[in-house]
Order: structure tokens, then sequence, then C-alpha cells
């Protein structure tokens, strides 16, 4: 297996610097490995809909940020992939403890990346949410 071509810390450091939306959300890099990352959501009270659950919003953020992570792992700091699709299942109300979510490639091409992200409360084996997405990766330059 290859190494990740980007490390959490550099990662954060692209996110603070062209993702500010995610240090809004508070979502925190945990690992990335080569077509795998592990993020968290740190769940408060900015975090939650009516009904005192956490926001839809938020759990597909989280997910899409953990895809993110999942492609630039392979592929390095790639600014410009992008999300092209996401498809998001809710499948049960979610725990007031932080949401961690786990994400792995389903397939790597040259322009497209597929991969899937299961999100749980915190210590908790059953999902809260399953994320299928595919990113567009940009050609690479010729400057």
């Amino acid at each position: 297996m290859s190494d990740p071509k980007i490390t959490p810390e550099q990662f954060n450091a692209l996110a603070a610097d062209k993702l500010p939306f995610a240090g809004l959300m508070g979502y925190q890099v945990e690992e990335i490995g080569y077509g795998t990352a592990r993020m968290r959501l740190p769940v408060d009270e900015q975090h939650l809909r009516p009904g005192g659950t956490v926001a839809g919003p938020a759990l597909m953020g989280l997910a899409d940020a953990t895809m993110y992570a999942v492609v630039l792992g392979m592929v390095g700091p790639v600014e410009l992939a992008v999300t092209t699709n996401l498809t998001c299942n809710f499948l049960r109300r979610p725990s007031m403890v932080d949401i961690v979510a786990e994400g792995r490639i389903l397939k790597l091409g040259k322009r497209l990346a597929v991969g899937e992200v299961s999100l749980y409360s915190e210590g908790d084996p059953e999902p809260v949410a399953h994320v299928t997405a595919t990113y567009s990766i940009p050609p690479e330059s010729t400057e």
C-alpha cells in the first residue's frame, strides 16, 4: 500500500487557507491514509436543528470534507478537485456526541474518484448516515 500524498497537517493548512467553511463548522482531521480518511465533528449547539438532533447539512458537510481528504490522500494537494455528486442516506438519529466520519475510496480514475463515507455517533457501531460521493480531478497542469 502506498503512503498518503498529503498529511493531516497539510490538509488542515489547505483547509484553513482555502476552505474556511470547514473551520467554521469545526471539522477535525484525525487521519489520512492512501484512499482512507477519518474526520470528526465535535457536536455543539451550532450544529443542531429543531428537535435537538444534528442538522443534515452539518453531517453532509463532514462527509464531503472527509471525501476530499480521501481523494487528496491519493492525488496530493490538488485544490481544484471538486465534488460532482454526493448522495446521503440518513439512517438513524445521531446521539448528541461527536460525529465520526470514516471514508474510503471505491475507485480512482484519471478524472473521477468515487468513494463512500460512513458517519457514526462516537462510541456507537451503527452508522447514522451513509454517503457516496464522486469527485472530479482536474487534469495535470502543463505549465
